[in-house]
């Protein structure tokens, strides 16, 4: 038998489950009688329907169903319903596109469900979704977000003026233009943040089934918030109440923000399974996600840092041009609203000023994906440090230093309106300057460019708010027989969630962690929560365990107390036992749990059993932070850019795990790597067809892209939630865009390039160096 404790970094629990093929993955649902689903998309990205044929389609061998967005509405379902946006200019409420899930009389983008087929296997739906007949009239299209708003543009929904969604101002615009006009040096430039796209290993699911009976929807789908997805559906679609759905996640093979939002397919499947009276699967095919899955980024910053000859910043500016797509989805502002805001960092920044308008076009929706404010935010921050540094001969690494918020002036109000309760930035900095030898780093560039290679050093300090307010409940279930079950409303996406919930039951009580049992997501189960989603689950569902396994702890004090013939206050609790100081009466916990079931050694006036629920939410996110140390070599003749070194510190506060802290960093670092070095979805301007629709197009990091990585910590707890943990999701995503792409910028500099853009391919490089040695003295 096995007893951990918090902190312990164990291997996961789910580890052996995962990796030999025992997991449940919404495609491994197979439920009787079950159809499949299949989805007609548009190949437009901008056109009236005028006509849809299905009677061929419906008359093809094993053919259930051919639904429309004409029967999507006879039937008076609801459209996609969302969060309700930010404001436009002027306090007018934020424009939310009206979405049905099947598109009615007009597309707006590439790859918008129209039909729906249902048959009894997949390939019999796929042949008829091609026998379906669709009559277009193409309409002008727009697909860049920095022209959205010209008057000259064409307006994608005739109820939002310039295509604005909505507009989020922050900071002082006044005192900001002042204190740049003032500024003895400014930088600026335009930053493109380039469209990516998660693609999580499971591509997106649904298996929906519908009992006729008990007039009551069960929906599989991997996903990341149940609970928020059945009060959607229910309220806004299906006008149904909430105990008529049950929404199960299982197993979630990555996420990273793009499941977190509510799709149309999965309302549809729920309502074709009525429709057939069978169950209905979907599965997304990896292109078909490409034009179907939230996308994510996408947003221009004109911005600007002014500072002194010494290299105090004195205020920056950022006006943001945000591309969301043709609708909004269900919560993905984090880029447009937190864009706005993230201009501070690490350091003691007098003013600033942030812009962002969020921009409808004819694209996917987007997401919150992994950081989706701090990742950009930081990106372009970083790269102004760094200019800045240039421009008056100092390191970039003691320009920081001269900046950061000290460690005396915390807790810190900084001027976006928000609060940093605790944080050692300079600490973190230093200890990851001596992990990486970043003093011997002029002569490794020495060394390299003997070798006829460019060799760069790039660096970045970074913080990202996480589990920002948000309640969570959590219910320890013990059986007689001593055993537990920890019910959570979070999801299974990789993060090994089960690990840490055991971790701190089993520190809390002392009860062995074979006898801890989690299930997570499924909202027949589990009281009600807000999911997973920005590096929250451990700060606030973990909290939430904690406290549910202390108040577990107290009643277990009293009926040790009626079984010892003891006082409450007298018994103590150590290593898994009560005990009454100064004797040898003792009892352990799972002696106490079990006793809890039997009436007779219960004390009067305790109910019987054992099952404790806590309820918990912080009242201010907490403040993870990191600092990045990237080396790159690139060879001028191809352009290739290789990662030759790398190291990590970060102050996650307690690690409830180090292995699975290092682990989160490690893959979020790959994922800023990717989006700096190769990733980019791309659009046809004159078409809007999406021209990466398949990883042959879209390029993804491989092992090989990468070197060995160096990681250390720096915690430093904070007080925003009982266990003192930070987020520890995306910081390494956070901090890894703006050090790869520092390093790349730094190792191009001396050929006289200032800035060059993400991602840094091959052949952006590769034309950057025969431009700057075009421009060069013969």
């Amino acid at each position: 038998m096995t007893r951990y404790s918090i902190s312990q970094p164990v291997n996961a629990v789910e580890a052996p489950r995962l990796l030999t093929g025992k997991g449940r993955f919404t495609d491994d649902i197979a439920l009787p009688r079950q159809a499949h689903a299949v989805f007609l998309r548009s190949p437009h990205a901008h056109a009236d329907i005028t006509r849809i044929d299905t009677e061929a389609a419906l008359a093809m061998p094993g053919i259930l169903a051919v639904l429309t967005g004409e029967d999507y509405a006879a039937d008076g379902l609801g459209n996609m319903p969302g969060v309700a946006p930010p404001k436009r200019r002027g306090g007018v409420p934020g424009y939310r596109p009206p979405r049905p899930a099947l598109a009615g009389d007009r597309v707006r983008h590439v790859g918008q469900a129209i039909a729906v087929v249902i048959g009894e296997s997949i390939n019999q739906a796929k042949d008829a979704v091609e026998a379906i007949e669709v009559d277009f009239d193409p309409l002008a299209i727009h697909l860049d977000a920095v022209t959205g708003t010209d008057p000259e543009t064409p307006l994608l929904w005739e109820g939002c003026e310039k295509n604005e969604a909505f507009f989020v101002e922050k900071g002082d615009g006044a005192a900001t233009e002042a204190a740049l006009a003032a500024a003895p040096h400014v930088v600026g430039d335009s930053f493109p943040v380039s469209r990516v796209t998660a693609n999580a290993m499971e591509p997106r699911a649904v298996v929906a089934s519908y009992d006729p009976g008990a007039d009551h929807f069960t929906i599989y789908a991997c996903q990341q918030r149940p609970f928020i997805w059945r009060t959607m559906m229910t309220k806004h679609i299906f006008g149904i109440p909430e105990n008529q759905m049950t929404m199960i996640a299982g197993d979630v093979g990555g996420s990273f923000g793009m499941k977190g939002g509510l799709y149309p397919e999965v309302p549809v499947v729920a309502w074709a399974a009525k429709k057939v009276g069978r169950p209905v699967k979907w599965n997304c095919e990896r292109s078909e996600g490409h034009i179907a899955d939230d996308q994510a980024r996408d947003v221009t910053v004109e911005a600007e840092l002014g500072f002194d000859d010494e290299g105090n910043f004195l205020a920056v500016r950022y006006n943001a041009a945000a591309n969301v797509g043709a609708f909004l989805s269900m919560s993905g502002f984090g880029t447009p609203n937190g864009i706005a805001g993230a201009l501070c960092g690490t350091y003691a920044m007098p003013v600033i000023h942030g812009r962002s308008s969020a921009v409808l076009t004819n694209t996917c929706p987007m997401a919150n994906y992994r950081g989706p404010s701090g990742t950009p935010g930081t990106y372009i921050l970083e790269r102004l440090i760094d200019m800045a540094a240039r421009e008056i001969g100092m390191d970039p690494t003691e320009i920081r230093r001269r900046n950061y918020i000290p460690v005396d002036a915390m807790p810190y109000d900084v001027p976006n309106g928000k609060a940093y309760d605790c944080g050692e930035f300079e600490a973190v900095m230093d200890k990851c300057l001596a992990q990486a030898d970043y003093a011997g780093a002029a002569k490794r560039k020495e060394e390299a460019q003997a070798r006829g290679k460019l060799y760069g050093v790039g660096v970045s300090s970074s913080v990202d708010p996480s589990g920002s307010p948000a309640p969570e409940s959590i219910e320890l279930r013990f059986d007689p027989g001593g055993s537990v079950t920890v019910m959570a409303a979070s999801t299974a996406g990789g993060q090994s969630h089960a690990t840490i919930y055991t971790q701190i039951v089993s520190d809390v009580l002392g009860v062995e962690a074979e006898d801890i049992r989690v299930v997570e997501g499924d909202t027949s189960k589990v009281s009600w929560g807000s999911g997973t989603g920005a590096a929250r689950t451990a700060t606030i569902c973990g909290s939430t365990v904690f406290k549910a396994a202390e108040k577990t702890l107290e009643k277990g004090r009293r009926i040790a107390a009626h079984l010892l013939e003891a006082n409450g206050e007298e018994v103590a609790f150590d290593d898994g036992n009560y005990r009454v100081p100064g004797t040898n009466r003792s009892i352990s916990f799972t002696e106490v749990a079990q006793a809890a079931f039997k009436p007779s050694m219960v004390p009067p006036g305790e109910e019987i059993g054992l099952y404790e629920t806590a309820t918990w939410t912080p009242k201010a996110p907490n403040i993870p932070n990191t600092f990045h140390v990237c080396e790159v070599e690139i060879e001028p003749e191809t352009g290739t850019a290789e990662i030759v070194r790398y190291n990590v510190v970060y102050d996650v506060g307690v690690e409830l795990n180090p292995t699975l802290v290092r682990g989160q960093t490690q893959g979020g670092i790959a994922q800023g790597l990717g989006q700096a070095l190769m990733e980019k979805m791309v659009y046809d301007p004159e078409s809007g067809q999406v021209l990466t629709g398949s990883f042959m197009d879209y390029c993804m990091p491989r092992a090989a892209d990468f070197c060995h990585m160096e990681f250390d910590s720096h915690p430093v707890p904070t007080d925003t939630n009982p266990l003192g943990v930070k987020g520890a999701g995306e910081g390494g995503t956070v901090g890894s865009l703006a050090a790869v792409m520092n390093a790349v910028n730094d190792a191009l500099a001396p050929l006289g390039i200032r800035n060059l853009a993400m991602p840094a391919t091959p052949q952006r490089i590769w034309r950057a160096v025969k431009a700057a040695q075009a421009r060069q003295p013969k």
